[in-house]
């Protein structure tokens, strides 16, 4: 999930009143919710779409959920440390206890694959033990809904708490409804994904993937071998089996691409579900992920082959 999303999360935490456990509770649960994003440190060394292959994975796996929430702890109690040498500590704050600051920064985090696992892009969840992606296929990746709830619970738990009120009451009811709505997708998520296999057969790959901003809906996703996609209305009055070809001019998936030693093309390879083969205007091939398609535009998951020319798939 996007960052917004994590952070509301680790604010709500503290509002039901984690956050008077010790001081700096806040700061190690709203960063700690965000931590394993320092992943994204991986675009100051890797070229193009190199990323793909790197992020969601080492610092989203069981190691990395132990460590980081220690080196946060850690820097956060030498913070107070050094405010306190330097006179300049806020007279308010509690006590800093080390050990809540751990347990609080370990809370924030796992929240983090939690929420990850949740969209179409998927998450290496056992990273280093094991390479295997993981899709919940439940929320698109920005949910404006989700936004909406945690964004004005927050808010209203903080106006609560300045005038006496009941604050962490306020915060642990928004963090069961956004349960409840995530178990709801979820749900939903699946009976559209039967739907679609019993439609199209056991012999496709489908996925039901979320869209922006509506989440009574799904998109669709069916994969047909060779090189096929396809999108498809989840309405089952409506389903019709070969679905609509994601791509007019698909091409044949290249032979060279399983051998390639292109540094981009193995880490897309590595990290697409959905992959086939498109025409460029320049009659070059162009590797795409029917996850992420956008025929208006070549999107940020796409790989260009330049040296490989289009042959078209043969007809159905």
């Amino acid at each position: 999930m996007d960052n917004l999303t994590h952070s509301l999360v680790g604010a709500l935490l503290g509002q039901t009143g984690l956050k008077r456990k010790t001081g700096l509770a806040m700061p190690a649960l709203i960063i700690g919710a965000n931590l394993p994003d320092v992943d994204a440190a991986c675009f100051f060394w890797l070229d193009g779409l190199e990323h793909l292959g790197f992020r969601r994975g080492i610092t989203h796996g069981p190691p990395a959920l132990v460590l980081l929430p220690l080196v946060l702890a850690g820097l956060l109690y030498v913070f107070d440390r050094w405010q306190t040498k330097r006179g300049k500590r806020p007279g308010g704050r509690p006590p800093v206890r080390f050990g809540w600051l751990y347990a609080l920064a370990f809370i924030g985090c796992l929240t983090h694959p939690a929420l990850d696992w949740l969209n179409v892009y998927g998450i290496r969840l056992l990273e280093p033990f094991s390479s295997r992606w993981f899709y919940g296929d439940t929320l698109f990746i920005i949910d404006v809904w989700l936004w909406g709830l945690m964004g004005f619970a927050t808010w209203w738990s903080l106006r609560q708490e300045k005038r006496g009120g009941t604050w962490r009451k306020t915060a642990r009811q928004a963090l069961a409804i956004g349960l409840v709505y995530i178990g709801v997708n979820g749900w939903y998520t699946s009976v559209k994904a039967n739907m679609l296999q019993d439609a199209f057969g056991g012999g496709a790959t489908v996925i039901a993937s979320p869209v922006p901003g509506a989440f009574w809906d799904r998109e669709g996703l069916i994969g047909h071998a060779p090189n096929r996609w396809s999108t498809a209305p989840t309405d089952r009055g409506t389903l019709h089996l070969e679905g609509d070809p994601i791509t007019s001019q698909p091409c044949r998936w290249p032979g060279e691409v399983a051998d390639s030693t292109d540094a981009e093309v193995r880490a897309f390879l590595f990290w697409s579900r959905a992959p086939f083969a498109e025409r460029a205007p320049d009659g070059s091939v162009l590797l795409r992920d029917a996850r992420f398609y956008d025929p208006r535009a070549r999107d940020r998951f796409t790989v260009e082959l330049p040296d490989i020319r289009c042959e078209e798939l043969p007809a159905n």
